[in-house]
């Protein structure tokens, strides 16, 4: 990233949370190289922890990319807070309601900008009891259909000591081991120009998901759940995503 591009607030923000961050954590930094240095990119981490953010965005910014997160449009309302997001780029998302669409309007003219736009498809922390990926939301698969930029996976494995989910428990100690690792784009081109249609865009996402819970396994070790299981067919039998892809 070329660091004069980046504005005030956003050099704010870097000097303020980097150096949290080197003091918090022990990082082992993977496929930083998956992360073009420009063009729009879509990047779906897997989310364990309400950490995974301030673990993802130091990922992200040394990889020399700019990390843009969706956040609730409500929070961009706040005075000053807002303002603050705003001019450090992040994306308001409104939800459930006619501005949705907007929202999308946003995240493609970010792409259409060379922007790094962050997305977790699970759209929020897995409530797999182990913390595997769960199934995702389709948001990251029709933003891919509408640009055709990549989506680029990242599965990441620490921030979950930082802060525990499961028990709602922070872990303020210095040096925590994190573990992030990009992969290579995820291959979509099947769907290249199809419909956005419910069955195309959760196939997609299955693959997406797929493709995270995979590498997770690869950091962690261990046998991974299924993502889900899809409604009983007329003869009865289960159909697991990994037969879909």
């Amino acid at each position: 990233m070329t660091r004069r591009r980046l504005g005030f607030w956003q050099w704010f923000a870097v000097v303020l949370v980097k150096p949290v961050m080197i003091v918090w954590t022990r990082r082992i930094w993977r496929g930083m190289e998956h992360l073009r240095r420009d063009g729009g990119v879509i990047i779906v981490p897997n989310h364990i922890s309400h950490a995974d953010p301030l673990v993802a965005a130091h990922f992200v910014y040394d990889s020399g990319r700019w990390p843009q997160f969706l956040g609730k449009a409500s929070v961009f309302r706040v005075p000053v807070i807002g303002w603050i997001l705003h001019r450090c780029r992040q994306i308001p998302v409104e939800r459930g309601t006619v501005d949705a669409v907007k929202s999308l309007d946003a995240l493609v003219a970010a792409l259409d900008e060379g922007g790094a736009v962050v997305i977790y498809p699970e759209g929020t922390t897995t409530r797999e009891p182990h913390l595997w990926p769960m199934r995702g939301k389709t948001g990251a698969a029709r933003l891919a259909l509408a640009t055709g930029a990549p989506v680029v996976p990242v599965a990441m494995w620490g921030p979950e000591r930082i802060f525990d989910p499961r028990r709602s428990r922070l872990n303020p100690r210095p040096r925590i081991p994190v573990t992030v690792v990009a992969g290579p784009p995820v291959d979509l081109s099947r769907w290249a120009g199809a419909t956005p249609t419910k069955a195309v865009l959760e196939e997609m996402t299955d693959t997406i998901m797929l493709r995270l819970r995979d590498m997770l396994a690869e950091i962690r070790g261990g046998t991974p759940p299924p993502l889900w299981e899809r409604p009983s067919r007329p003869d009865g039998e289960r159909r697991r995503p990994e037969a879909a892809a």
